[in-house]
């Protein structure tokens, strides 16, 4: 291996003194966890040869998973699978060396002035782009309610990445509101750098979807390599099923992140028809010689909070059209959303004579030039249409409650969220008639429809506005239908992932 460059060491070909006693102090972390009785009082590794025999003293430096820990917490980022092999081949013929210099490859000025943690028998949350945005889409909408609940009534510790997705984190204190709920702190100054967290015999579980290259390469190894526990929640195999509806580049990312969790312990996914597609996937691992992850779904909940009178007069105001029946629309415009085909039949009542307003809630789009485009050429022709983006959740709630019906065909979903909270609020849906889809509707509440069928959606849309029967009895059905909680879903996905491991 290569000295590192100067950008890494502060302008020095070699470890200067400074890297070397950070070294040796995280080093003391490695033999804590490792159970390995302290050396000599006085020993204080400041060179490199002195540093690389203590290394040989603490670990098995043909051992992956220690190899692993001692790069991970020196450098303070978390080695890649190859990093890992390499250097524990080499270990075999050159001890210490090649893992020595792994170390000084990857220890950047930053992570070295970094306060550095090595968590045991503990659980980790990862919650990376959930704890970054107030965006809600379906996904983040899972992860927040999902994470949010385990924090109060569990031990764990939510992380997020570093900058380069290099290595795993503490929250920052907006990043750390954003997921209890607590009012943002007003954006001061740049705070002090976050403490770098290593897990090791703990439990590593991510709520959200982890598909970004650099740490998908670094969980593969995690998972892999350590005794750390790992688990996930699998939303949906879409970027495979449905590539075409995808971003350019996103199935190649999502490649990315199979190939890591085929080495986690657990996934639970959030249907049925998530499950098949997840075990559709592990099926295929026989082929390469690993069993993949157990995986069992675990229903989402269908819960939608009752908004005060306030919340639904400003929905009045802000969506109803002229008194019109408002037809609701939740979502990304993304392709597999359909909601091309939802403008479609629209246009076609329209020109029937039916008097509706449809109202679009989501954004956060790719792929939406040829709705954005429909959408604006029905404006320009008087069509009353929107789209809304950024609403907060009483709004939210309120529109559902607002809406005559709402309309959800997608082509392909992991579970489908605006289904489940429309009928939690009372409202009929029209949605596809498969996948997860026809699972949440097995309840009631619901006209199916054929979402690669026109005629299908313009059918049920027309019978949702004009038949007041048949939309009486969707109502009631919504409405009777059984209660599940996020408080029911947080703890059955916790008991699952996490269960009674160790100091959890």
């Amino acid at each position: 291996m290569r000295w590192p460059s100067t950008k890494s060491l502060g302008g020095s070909r070699r470890p200067d003194t400074t890297y070397l006693r950070t070294w040796g102090s995280r080093l003391r972390q490695v033999a804590t966890a490792l159970d390995v009785p302290p050396g000599p009082v006085n020993a204080r590794p400041i060179t490199s040869l002195a540093l690389r025999h203590e290394i040989e003293r603490v670990i098995d430096v043909t051992d992956r998973g220690q190899a692993w820990l001692t790069v991970a917490a020196l450098s303070g980022q978390l080695p890649d699978d190859r990093t890992v092999t390499a250097v524990c081949r080499a270990a075999e013929f050159s001890g210490a060396k090649p893992i020595f210099e792994a170390i000084v490859a990857s220890t950047t000025e930053l992570a070295n002035r970094r306060p550095l943690r090595i968590l045991t028998r503990t659980v980790l949350v990862d919650v990376q782009h959930t704890a970054n945005t107030d965006l809600a889409t379906g996904i983040q909408r899972v992860a927040r309610e999902t994470a949010r609940r385990w924090n109060d009534k569990h031990d764990c510790t939510m992380v997020a990445w570093t900058e380069d997705f290099a290595g795993m984190r503490t929250l920052t204190p907006r990043e750390h509101a954003r997921m209890t709920g607590e009012p943002l702190p007003p954006v001061r100054a740049p705070e002090p750098p976050r403490t770098i967290v290593v897990p090791w015999n703990s439990t590593y579980v991510v709520p959200e979807l982890a598909a970004d290259p650099e740490r998908t390469r670094r969980l593969l190894a995690l998972a892999r390599h350590t005794p750390n526990r790992t688990g996930a929640i699998g939303f949906d195999c879409v970027p495979i099923t449905s590539a075409e509806t995808s971003s350019t580049g996103f199935p190649g990312f999502f490649a990315n992140y199979l190939a890591a969790v085929r080495h986690f312990d657990h996934i639970t996914t959030i249907s049925e028809a998530a499950a098949t597609e997840y075990t559709g996937w592990r099926s295929m691992l026989a082929a390469i010689g690993l069993h993949g992850p157990e995986i069992q779904p675990i229903l989402l909940p269908a819960e939608a909070p009752l908004p005060n009178d306030a919340a639904i007069d400003r929905a009045r105001r802000r969506f109803v059209v002229a008194g019109m029946p408002m037809v609701l629309c939740v979502g990304t415009h993304e392709p597999r959303k359909n909601h091309l085909a939802v403008l479609h039949a629209a246009e076609v009542l329209w020109r029937e004579g039916l008097r509706f307003s449809l109202t679009f809630v989501g954004g956060h789009s790719w792929n939406s030039d040829r709705f954005r485009s429909r959408l604006a050429a029905l404006q320009e022709a008087g069509r009353p249409v929107e789209t809304a983006s950024g609403i907060d959740d009483e709004l939210l709630w309120a529109a559902y409650r607002v809406a005559r019906c709402t309309v959800f065909p997608s082509l392909s979903e992991g579970f489908g969220l605006p289904v489940a909270e429309s009928l939690a609020a009372g409202t009929p849906v029209i949605t596809s008639a498969f996948g997860s889809m026809k699972e949440i509707a097995a309840d009631g509440g619901a006209l199916l429809v054929d979402p690669r069928d026109d005629e299908s959606i313009t059918t049920a849309l027309r019978t949702m506005l004009a038949d007041d029967a048949v939309h009486k009895d969707l109502s009631a059905a919504a409405l009777g239908r059984p209660v599940r909680t996020w408080d029911e879903y947080a703890s059955d996905t916790w008991d699952y992932l996490v269960g009674s491991q160790p100091g959890c």
